[in-house]
């Protein structure tokens, strides 16, 4: 009994692992990008354009942006959890942080090879309408998380200490100000890198890992014959059906393109590869884990739930608009020609550089802890 427990959570380490490896470089490389990005996009600067504020081209733009960016969902957690924390409102960081995993160009290349121009048509549109309603209706309907400024809850002490804090004394501000000498280009890198590097990664990291490790357990929990018996006749799969695995499957728009091909080849309807795509991609457990810790839980639900339902709406309609009739373009030669050309594209990180990133996240993972028991043994000896 002993034995198979210890083989069960040693499968369990080695599914979140390779999960883990599949991100943790673009997350190492996000994490530099973002401290850039929150060097020098201060709040009182974002708050000046559209993205700080609740209009519609604020949307547009970071949806344009994040679908030309192609990293995993994972690599766009440091990214827009620094926009936000940066000033950026939170449809902006949401249409963003969707837009991202859920479409790019290369993507978008294997989706017309593999799947047909029809198909490639009706999800280049869904990756540009999904993320823009999605951004449009967490600035509609959020609160507190609305805005960096207008946040009540309470923060994550690394991250809060670097939030702008607006304090109403009544008093008049002086009338002579002082004058501080502007930080040089280098300076700000430095400053941007110490930010990301020794706080926001660590926060990251404490919940990605952990929604590794959630994902690692259901995917072992959840009987893997039953996913291939279902798989296996494709004629049944529903839209419900494919959300519901893809939430169980750690998905990346590029590499689940030739899967979700190869399914519709067998006979799956063409609507169930647009839904696998969209909620496979955009409702990852360590995403989700993270927006809900980061941002608030209001908008990790709003977000979750819009993907889910949008996938579905836009599946349902692809069924509607393609079937009957519909015929399946995957043959061998094409298959070939396609993924070669996505292959040039398709930056992929050696093995060793995987597990190295994979190792930093996981340290990082281990700090946070520390720092937990620590402060909760501080306050022991306190009382």
């Amino acid at each position: 009994m002993l034995v198979d427990f210890g083989h069960f959570i040693l499968k369990i380490l080695a599914s979140a692992w390779n999960m883990l490896n599949s991100s943790s470089g673009w997350m190492i490389f996000s994490f530099v990008i973002a401290g850039v990005l929150h060097e020098f996009l201060k709040p009182e600067k974002v708050q000046k354009t559209a993205i700080g504020s609740s209009r519609v081209s604020g949307v547009f733009w970071t949806t344009v942006s994040g679908m030309f960016i192609p990293i995993c969902s994972c690599g766009t957690i440091p990214l827009g959890i620094s926009m936000y924390y940066s000033g950026a409102y939170l449809g902006p960081t949401l249409a963003f942080m969707t837009s991202t995993p859920m479409i790019n160009p290369i993507a978008l290349l294997l989706a017309f090879g593999l799947l047909g121009k029809e198909v490639a048509v009706i999800y280049l549109i869904t990756g540009f309408v999904a993320p823009m309603i999605i951004g449009i209706t967490a600035n509609r309907f959020a609160k507190d998380e609305l805005h960096i400024g207008l946040k009540k809850k309470k923060e994550e002490p690394s991250l809060a200490m670097d939030m702008p804090k607006e304090e109403d004394t009544g008093k008049e501000e002086p009338m002579i100000q002082l004058e501080f000498e502007e930080p040089g280009f280098w300076e700000k890198i430095k400053s941007g890198l110490h930010w990301s590097l020794t706080e926001l990664s660590v926060t990251i990291s404490k919940y990605t890992v952990t929604g590794m490790l959630i994902a690692g357990i259901l995917f072992n929990v959840v009987p893997q014959s039953f996913i291939q018996d279902y798989l296996g006749n494709p004629g049944l799969v529903s839209l419900l059906g494919i959300t519901v695995i893809a939430a169980l499957m750690y998905v990346c728009a590029v590499g689940h393109i030739p899967f979700i091909a190869a399914l519709v080849a067998s006979g799956a309807a063409p609507g169930v590869a647009i839904t696998f795509l969209m909620a496979g991609a955009g409702t990852n457990i360590p995403e989700l884990l993270t927006i809900s810790k980061t941002i608030g839980k209001r908008a990790m639900l709003m977000y979750f739930g819009m993907v889910a339902v949008i996938s579905n709406a836009v599946g349902y309609i692809t069924n509607r608009l393609l079937m009957p009739g519909f015929t399946p373009v995957l043959n061998y030669d094409q298959a070939q020609h396609t993924i070669s050309y996505a292959n040039k594209m398709i930056v992929v990180m050696p093995g060793w550089l995987q597990n190295i990133c994979s190792g930093i996240l996981v340290c990082y993972a281990l700090y946070s802890l520390f720092k937990i028991v620590k402060a909760k043994a501080g306050k022991r000896c306190m009382a």
